[in-house]
């Protein structure tokens, strides 16, 4: 498609685009023409209304009514998306962005401490900056590592257990035992844990555990299947320490769907913080090191159709800890975003490096 748009064509489009963001408006050949002249360029209305013509035949225009304007389809903003990231002069970088915006992130950041806080505050700052829907998701896990873990006793076969991460992700969990523990089985299978097992994997834990309680054929075993029982149940294999979800701005996307079905739909969604994790973990991989845009959300989620989901990984010195995206409607400033997004995700580095 790009190959079949002439270097006119598609200066064109990026002013139809860029105009219809700014405005919300269907941009019409008199717009496109004035805009142009602003810009030391110059073309008859009449050859635009041609180049416009041909840009809808390729799919890259519609007209919603009757009027003379046009606005960009999908694969338009899919195609001035790729452009801004990797044309022959590409506007995404985080240091394009501008030092006001660079410093209110910075200061937003300012003083914090801990994985969720950062997150947390992560997610207030892209709704901020979007005017969509910041979404921050702590990295399932498997690859955290355990700093503490307590257990006290509520009552019979019934305790609390608390798992620390070194991430700063905290769990709690009522757990139901098939036979009850004394306070000072509880503090011992604690100390068992926390003196062998620090620094460890969750995931980790569960294999060694399951390997001694094998291996061990004495009194020590019985020491070794409760806390074996105690782990399983604090942290069942199906739900390891699932992802910790923060999202704020949702109110920002209500005055851009203007279906009251989907939009219902789309918030039920939103509120269900599964499936925004579900809808995550099918486009991004934790391995990718930009910014990555997503348009056709709704072959996942078709409550998320009319949606555009910008998102990057959170690292701390290359490893990852969670992820970072804007939910926002295809009419949105994507070069501030993109950009916002690439910095956001090196601030966290930095924040996290910093309370190590």
């Amino acid at each position: 498609m790009a190959e079949r748009v002439t270097a006119r064509q598609r200066a064109i489009l990026t002013t139809i685009i860029e105009s219809y963001i700014e405005s919300g408006e269907p941009v019409g050949s008199r717009t496109i023409a004035r805009l142009q002249m602003n810009e030391g360029g110059g073309m008859s209305s009449a050859t635009i209304r041609n180049e416009m013509a041909a840009l809808a035949e390729a799919g890259l225009l519609e007209q919603p009514h009757t009027s003379a304007g046009r606005v960009p389809t999908a694969k338009a903003f899919r195609m001035y998306v790729e452009e801004l990231i990797g044309g022959a002069n590409p506007r995404i970088d985080a240091a394009r962005l501008s030092a006001r915006s660079r410093m209110e992130i910075d200061s937003s950041f300012a003083g914090l401490a801990g994985t969720g806080v950062v997150l947390e505050r992560t997610s207030h700052v892209l709704a901020t900056l979007s005017s969509g829907v910041g979404v921050a998701i702590a990295a399932v896990a498997d690859g955290d590592l355990l700093e503490h873990v307590h257990f006290s006793r509520l009552a019979p076969s019934r305790v609390l257990a608390v798992v620390v991460t070194r991430a700063g992700l905290v769990r709690d969990r009522v757990l139901a035992l098939d036979r009850d523990l004394a306070a000072g089985e509880l503090e011992t299978a604690a100390n068992f844990l926390n003196e062998n097992f620090r620094g460890w994997s969750v995931e980790r834990v569960r294999g060694e555990l399951a390997r001694l309680v094998e291996r061990e054929r004495s009194e020590y075993q019985r020491l070794l299947t409760s806390v074996q029982q105690l782990w399983a149940k604090a942290l069942p294999a199906s739900e390891i320490l699932p992802e910790t979800v923060y999202v704020d701005g949702v109110a920002n996307l209500i005055g851009s769907q203007a279906d009251s079905e989907q939009l219902r739909e789309m918030l039920a969604a939103l509120e269900a913080k599964e499936r925004l994790v579900e809808l995550l973990n099918a486009y991004i991989d934790a391995r990718q090191e930009s910014v990555r845009v997503i348009f056709d959300l709704d072959q996942q989620a078709p409550e998320m159709a009319g949606l555009v989901l910008i998102a990057a990984p959170a690292r701390m010195g290359g490893e990852n800890r969670g992820t970072l995206a804007v939910l926002g409607p295809k009419r949105m400033h994507y070069e501030n975003t993109l950009n916002a997004v690439s910095y956001i995700s090196k601030v966290f580095d930095r924040v996290l490096h910093a309370m190590e």
